[in-house]
């Protein structure tokens, strides 16, 4: 099905929250993750407003909090903030510990029974996943010293993660995610 408008403001929305940040400790633009999250999203069979939600899901947590928040209610609606909320960490600045944050996402996302918060979720994580490894292949081990949780920590987080979306039934997405995970899992450490 085609998108409208509500798309094309969500894209330039986002562009506009997110136009100074870069990917972790690179030079790579921060939309360039937003887009291909949404393409995950719209490859998988996404709703306009699921792409929506793609495009916006790390906006209350790093473009906003409380005013992108309400700014997103009245542009594109309860659906599209309901998502958004879901597949954000946290609000609070100065964030909470990386660990208990991360914990606190995963209780959440094992509890979720939203279809979609859980796709748009796991398309950010599978975008995430393919860019430690896509960046491991170009730096080596360097890789794991832009997370907090470093390479154990964010081993950890992912097989979490998995756990978590295949608990929740069986998709091709869901088996893209675990064989980044094992990749992840067998990059030599140094």
């Amino acid at each position: 099905m085609p998108y409208t408008a509500r798309f094309e403001a969500a894209l330039v929305y986002a562009h506009q929250l997110h136009a100074n940040q870069k990917r972790k400790k690179t030079e790579i633009p921060y939309i360039s993750h937003l887009l291909a999250v949404a393409a995950i999203v719209i490859e998988n069979g996404g709703t306009e407003d699921e792409a929506i939600a793609a495009l916006l899901h790390d906006a209350i947590e790093d473009a906003g909090g409380d005013r992108v928040r309400r700014e997103i209610r009245a542009r594109f609606g309860d659906t599209v903030l309901a998502i958004v909320e879901g597949c954000t960490d946290t609000d609070r600045t100065p964030k909470p510990p990386w660990r208990q944050r991360k914990e606190d996402y995963i209780a959440r996302l094992r509890a979720e029974t939203n279809p979609s918060i859980r796709l748009v979720s796991l398309a950010d994580k599978v975008h995430n996943a393919r860019s430690i490894l896509y960046d491991y292949r170009r730096s080596g081990a360097t890789v794991w010293e832009r997370f907090n949780g470093g390479r154990d920590g964010s081993l950890w987080y992912y097989r979490s993660l998995l756990k978590v979306f295949q608990a929740g039934g069986a998709s091709p997405l869901i088996d893209e995610l675990a064989r980044l995970v094992k990749e992840l899992e067998q990059l030599p450490e140094g």
